[in-house]
């Protein structure tokens, strides 16, 4: 099955073999992804390397019903945005599917959610339905099994108390926060934290000026007390994430990999310099595993990455971006 290929994946030539069979499938089954294709004249028995697979604008979120065909949602993502504007939808056919996802990702990068307490600061996808983030937040949460484990909305005393508990007991803690909240936390407190990892989302949600993200991330380490801002990449059109440990460098678990495209050519790519990312997420199976979104960011060594912004006529969302 392909499901079981996804999370197998162990080797480059293992990434291109399933990514093709995964675009096969999905050229075959997505109706719109199909129809996509034919208007760029894509034969697909032509399709012999990655970076000849034609990627989805991530737009198409907005206007179309992307899910395979005979496949009915078991639940729906939408993205925030301002009110009166269109949200993406992403019709997720299997949730097993995006929680194996997640879970692995997290502990590729992490280890097991019982070895710390995972704290939430997340208001703003709170405060509405159908957030992807806190779908897995909550889920990571129960898995921790920790009593301190939890959301916050907006009791910040509360959560300057959990915090300096934790701390003292020595407890190992991440913080996951939207970045106005984090924001907020430090102005009525600052910290020095041995034990706890600030792990950042992103989006000032119209709450704050946006910020160069080494801005935010100078600002967030002194108010913590900590020497590195982490930082998780992903968004509602998504069912993977990547981490960054510091420094605003990404790396994406085995069944994820990013492309820079040149910004002026959609269809030509770049490497080592500024370029519009496309992301293949093969856990996107049955949606589109190929989306080229709005973002602008930079390829690394061993398929890491940075973001570096958006593009100018995007609309400025959630997806731990900042304008620079």
């Amino acid at each position: 099955m392909l499901h079981e290929k996804i999370f197998n994946i162990q080797t480059p030539q293992d990434f291109k073999k399933v990514a093709l069979d995964v675009f096969t499938f999905q050229y075959e089954n997505v109706n719109v992804y199909r129809q996509f294709c034919e208007a760029l004249k894509v034969n697909p028995k032509q399709i012999s390397t990655i970076s000849e697979i034609p990627f989805l604008p991530i737009q198409f979120f907005k206007s179309h019903t992307i899910i395979a065909e005979g496949d009915k949602p078991e639940t729906i993502f939408s993205s925030s945005g301002t009110t009166g504007s269109i949200t993406s939808k992403h019709y997720v056919a299997s949730t097993k599917l995006y929680e194996e996802s997640f879970n692995k990702a997290f502990q590729n990068q992490y280890g097991n959610p019982t070895d710390y307490t995972i704290l939430a600061l997340l208001p703003s996808y709170l405060e509405r339905e159908g957030s992807s983030l806190i779908y897995m937040v909550d889920s990571l949460i129960k898995q921790s099994e920790n009593e301190h484990s939890g959301f916050y909305l907006d009791d910040m005393n509360a959560l300057m108390e959990k915090l300096t508990l934790l701390e003292a007991k020595g407890q190992k803690t991440i913080l996951l926060g939207v970045s106005y909240a984090l924001l907020d936390l430090i102005e009525a407190q600052s910290f020095q934290l041995k034990n706890t990892i600030i792990m950042e989302t992103g989006g000032m949600k119209g709450r704050r000026k946006e910020m160069i993200k080494e801005e935010l991330h100078e600002v967030l380490q002194r108010g913590f007390g900590v020497s590195e801002i982490h930082s998780e990449y992903g968004m509602t059109e998504l069912l993977s994430q990547a981490y960054s440990t510091g420094n605003g460098i990404f790396t994406c678990p085995p069944w994820m990999k990013i492309l820079t495209r040149d910004t002026e050519d959609p269809f030509t790519y770049v490497d080592g310099k500024t370029g519009g990312i496309n992301v293949i997420d093969l856990a996107n199976l049955y949606s589109c595993s190929f989306i080229a979104t709005q973002d602008l960011g930079k390829l690394h060594k061993n398929n890491s990455f940075e973001v570096l912004g958006r593009f100018d006529d995007s609309d400025i969302r959630g997806c731990n971006l900042m304008i620079l």
